[in-house]
């Protein structure tokens, strides 16, 4: 088992450095707010610190799960920052879903002190993170993620190097690309069925069994039509996340009209309030 660091204790963050305590890693957690620190450590065992660069020290491999970029480069770089406090050949893993851009950056800097560096975005959401079945996409050099493959499957069913660095988050573009496509059909889907008179759920039922099955579907059609917006992955997020790859398309010449139209929707549900709710909230925009 490995000396770590984990730097971010939100919802996704804290189950995963959960599971790398529970498989007996020693685990040191930071977190902008002290009092979420401690209650992990609680809960967990391990131990907390007052700054990321002092959470890093002595650790192999440093995780990380913050917000955007701002925030990531707010716990990596400066004279407090896990870079700084890193040992020559450990290695930071970044779980943030960030710009390929950022992971570059981070990455240069990484390596200019001798350090390894993998962007490692997850998708699976809160409940994936809980119970520690996460999908990661991985970008880096072949030698830096055999260091730390081993210890991300403790949060994670599927691991995979896509590429050099910035590939992971690119990889997740792709997944978010595909996700909100699937989730406006599937709002789309449930409306038209309530209007049509039919019984949704038991639509829901048939058609999961055909070509129109997906992973929403079976975990958010029921709660859609029955109005229930609170499982998990916030409406702010994703729209942090459209703009990335939004950003990302208008770099690399990619058209993507569906992503930019559902980025729209998604403005119109934060209107409604909605900011907090999940991503399956888009079927409320049409209900209004």
């Amino acid at each position: 088992m490995a000396k770590v660091a984990f730097l971010g204790l939100g919802v996704m963050g804290g189950p995963m450095a959960g599971h790398l305590a529970k498989k007996g890693h020693d685990v040191t957690v930071y977190n902008r707010t002290t009092p979420k620190a401690e209650a992990w450590v609680k809960a967990h065992g391990g131990a907390f610190a007052a700054t990321p660069r002092e959470a890093v020290a002595g650790a192999e491999i440093v995780f990380a799960c913050v917000g955007n970029d701002d925030d990531l480069r707010s716990v990596v770089l400066g004279d407090d920052g896990a870079l700084a406090g890193m040992a020559a050949g450990s290695v930071f893993v970044d779980h943030t879903t960030a710009s390929a851009e950022v992971a570059r950056e981070l990455a240069e800097v990484a390596k200019a002190k001798g350090l390894g560096f993998i962007d490692a975005p997850v998708s699976g959401g809160q409940a994936g993170a809980e119970n520690g079945v996460l999908t990661v996409m991985c970008g880096g050099e072949p030698e830096t993620y055999a260091k730390v493959e081993a210890a991300i499957g403790a949060f994670a069913r599927a691991c995979r190097l896509m590429g050099p660095v910035g590939s992971g988050q690119l990889t997740k573009m792709v997944n978010q690309i595909c996700i909100a496509g699937l989730v406006q059909g599937l709002s789309e889907g449930v409306h038209f069925a309530k209007r049509a008179g039919l019984d949704v759920e038991a639509v829901l039922d048939v058609i999961s069994k055909g070509a129109a099955g997906s992973w929403q579907m079976e975990n958010r059609g029921k709660t859609m039509n029955q109005g229930k917006f609170d499982f998990g992955f916030a409406v702010d997020w994703m729209r942090k996340d459209l703009g990335i790859l939004l950003d990302e398309a208008r770099r690399n010449g990619a058209k993507l009209p569906v992503s930019a139209l559902v980025d729209q929707f998604y403005a119109e549900v934060q209107a409604m309030g909605g900011n907090r709710w999940d991503t399956s909230s888009l079927v409320a925009r049409l209900e209004r």
